[in-house]
């Protein structure tokens, strides 16, 4: 096995869905299903769109698990599927919601749903404050459990840019977390 290409016990069930067992694809959907939910879910901070976005994440890597090209896990390159179908959908709310009357929108922003667990309102009300880059550094990091290598291959950069991403994201976190203490 060569250094570039890690074991990945998803590779076999890739293999299988590739030589045309396309009824395999559902055990990676529900080995990584509640994961890709819970990181979609940090990043668009709406839980019926994170459900829209998880279904479109998964029918990208279906229509282009041929394109997988194990330089990382399985996994690690769903998430930056996640990662990047998230954010584009961030930017379109970001638009909507700018158009929207609050008060219709409002009770739609924030409501947890079964698949996801709760998170404490002033944690999420500053991670609301953040750009969806920094929401999407701090879901990998805290609740995927991301190595930083893991991190860098999922946001499609390197080890140390990462590391000074996620200390500002953390930096900025902190400042909105703590005005909204003090709220």
């Amino acid at each position: 096995m060569s250094m570039q290409e890690p074991f990945d016990d998803d590779s076999i069930i890739v293999d299988r869905v590739l030589a045309g067992e396309g009824d395999q694809f559902q055990r990676l959907y529900a080995k990584y299903h509640t994961r890709v939910i819970a990181l979609v879910r940090g990043i668009v901070l709406d839980s019926e769109e994170a459900q829209d976005v998880t279904q479109e994440v998964f029918t990208l890597a279906l229509r282009n698990l041929s394109k997988f090209d194990r330089r990382s896990r399985f996994g690690t390159w769903l998430y930056r599927i996640a990662v990047n179908r998230s954010i584009q959908e961030t930017r379109k709310l970001r638009f909507r919601f700018r158009h929207t009357n609050l008060d219709e929108v409002d009770h739609h922003l924030v409501a947890p749903d079964e698949t996801t667990p709760t998170i404490d309102a002033n944690v999420e009300a500053a991670l609301a404050k953040l750009s969806s880059n920094d929401r999407a550094l701090l879901t990998l990091f805290y609740w995927q459990e991301l190595s930083l290598q893991e991190m860098a291959e999922a946001m499609g950069s390197n080890v140390n840019a990462v590391k000074t991403r996620l200390y500002r994201a953390r930096e900025r976190f902190r400042v909105h977390y703590e005005e909204q203490e003090e709220a």
